[in-house]
């Protein structure tokens, strides 16, 4: 059998760490077709890792149903599923769940927190110790059945009456520490009989025992200090609940966040992949540049446009969805600045048009209807109205471009003749030649 790195990005052939490649074998036909994965055990022993864990992320990320049979080793994926498929969805399990993000050595292991849901990885190799990504579908499935629960040990009626039974000696032994008086009474006797001192009890102080803290901390700075002790991967696992709230709340969030670089050290301006990133991982990336007009613009947005313009186009390039709503805080904010911006409408929309964040569609669309949504219809038309002189400026020149467009066409059509025996410059007459009519002779008839 071919075996093959185990990290795919190292192409040395004296790479040590080796596994099998897959073996899959499609079976039965129709509704009922299914890709029998007929090595996974070899497979998974060489990465340390049970064989349920790799079924099961083959099936979260193909969108299938698997079925696992321990007793027969049949590791089953419903759908029809090649080698080369399942190969490449074993590289990224691989990346997420074996290899070492320090040393990218396949030495980890991982070790599961039913207390607080979390899965760690610990590196033999390097001595790496952190978080895997808890954003994976997979992930609850490896706190529920962790690496050192044997799924294949299935309890029999033997091993079930033994389980019974060490429960109840535990529970007796439980009992006999929980009567501390049968236990001095005992203990008082064996020391009379045997002639030695008897040692009265410790009592303890009431007023010391209320002086110890059986609790944990919840004030404010030591919430706090626990915060900042706590991993990056930590924080971004604290932070995955934030993907169930609604996209109002999402935007709050946002819009508090980007609140915050402004008032930091960096600005803005410095911190414009973390807003970028900020708003991807809240899933509001079309709808954050509402708040980002909301922020960062106001009577002076030409000269901020300029000030802004590379994180404005991170949102809005090639995405309509963020531009219509850059339009939409646009009339809120001239809603806000009405003196100052509704005469130079079409100054801004040239600025944003020229910058390359509005797309000359976008724009066009949006002039020719008057919407409500952001502002009272009144002040919609007034906007629109500002803007016509720009909005028919663009189409004009969108007229003009496929006119000059059809032009080229019609000139491309023309058939140009080329003669090899013609010099450049000489023009050459056609000669007419005269047809000689033979002359007839009446009066020889």
């Amino acid at each position: 059998m071919a075996s093959i790195n185990i990290n795919s990005d190292i192409n040395d052939p004296f790479y040590r760490y080796k596994m099998p490649r897959i073996i899959a074998k499609v079976e039965g036909k129709g509704n009922g077709i299914k890709t029998v994965i007929v090595n996974m055990p070899e497979v998974a022993k060489a990465l340390s890792r049970p064989p349920t864990y790799t079924t099961k992320f083959f099936g979260c990320e193909l969108g299938a149903q698997t079925q696992v049979d321990l007793k027969n080793d049949r590791f089953i994926v419903n759908g029809s599923h090649d080698s080369p498929r399942l190969q490449q969805l074993l590289d990224i399990f691989i990346k997420k769940f074996v290899l070492c993000p320090e040393c990218h050595n396949p030495e980890t292991v991982l070790s599961v927190s039913q207390k607080k849901q979390t899965i760690g990885q610990r590196c033999i190799a390097c001595g790496y110790n952190g978080m895997v990504d808890m954003r994976h579908k997979l992930t609850p499935f490896i706190i529920k059945n962790p690496p050192d629960m044997d799924p294949a040990a299935t309890p029999t009626k033997a091993s079930k009456k033994e389980k019974k039974k060490s429960k109840k000696s535990d529970k007796d032994k439980d009992d006999d520490r929980a009567s501390p008086e049968v236990n001095t009474q005992e203990q008082m006797a064996a020391q009379r009989a045997s002639g030695g001192i008897i040692d009265a009890p410790v009592i303890k102080n009431p007023a010391e025992e209320d002086d110890e803290d059986w609790g944990e901390d919840f004030s404010e700075d030591a919430v706090k200090q626990r915060m900042e002790e706590l991993s990056e991967a930590a924080k971004q696992m604290a932070f995955t609940d934030d993907l169930e709230k609604t996209i109002e709340e999402r935007l709050n969030i946002f819009y508090h966040f980007v609140k915050n670089k402004i008032n930091s050290s960096e600005g803005v301006v410095g911190a414009m992949k973390e807003i970028f990133s900020e708003a991807e991982r809240l899933e509001v990336k079309d709808k954050g540049t509402m708040v980002l007009v909301e922020l960062l613009l106001n009577n002076k947005i030409i000269l901020q446009l300029k000030q802004y313009k590379l994180l404005f186009l991170k949102f809005c390039y090639e995405n309509d969805k963020a531009q219509k709503y850059l339009l939409g805080g646009l009339e809120q904010l001239v809603g806000v600045h009405k003196d100052d911006l509704l005469p130079k409408m079409p100054h801004i929309l040239k600025t944003l048009y020229d910058f390359d964040i509005l797309d000359e569609k976008v724009l066009i669309d949006w002039g020719e209807k008057v919407s409500k949504k952001y502002v009272d219809k009144k002040l919609a038309e007034e906007i629109h109205n500002k803007s016509q002189p720009f909005i028919r400026w663009l189409k004009e020149a969108e007229e003009e471009e496929s006119d000059s467009d059809e032009e080229d066409e019609d000139d491309e059509n023309v058939e140009v003749v080329y003669s090899h025996s013609g010099k450049v410059g000489e023009v050459k007459e056609e000669k007419k030649v005269e047809q000689e009519e033979d002359d007839f002779d009446i009066d020889a008839i």
